[in-house]
């Protein structure tokens, strides 16, 4: 995974408002690479201080890092046994809303 790559991802992940989530492969879309969900996630795994990783979520709506439920929480998100309620309502598209 290069740099490039991971900048991309970066800066996508900024631009997921506060309040809403995404998924890993909705960014990984986003940047031109359908099939690296997984890449992203890794990408997420050492992102700078400034960029949201708590708003990429699983496409099931569960999170894939416990901790981050109560940064979502303070953003008026409902978790519930690590999934996200609401989570169709909550969902942000990239490719859409961009």
């Amino acid at each position: 995974m290069n740099e490039i790559f991971k900048k991309q991802v970066w800066e996508i992940t900024k631009l997921v408002p506060k309040g809403r989530v995404t998924s890993y492969g909705a960014i990984a879309k986003a940047v031109g690479y359908p099939n690296h969900s997984r890449h992203v996630g890794k990408a997420m795994g050492g992102c700078p201080k400034g960029v949201p990783a708590h708003r990429v979520i699983s496409s099931s709506g569960t999170l894939s890092v416990p901790e981050f439920q109560e940064k979502l929480e303070a953003e008026g998100i409902t978790v519930e046994n690590f999934r996200i309620k609401n989570f169709k309502n909550l969902f942000w598209n990239p490719l859409e809303e961009l």
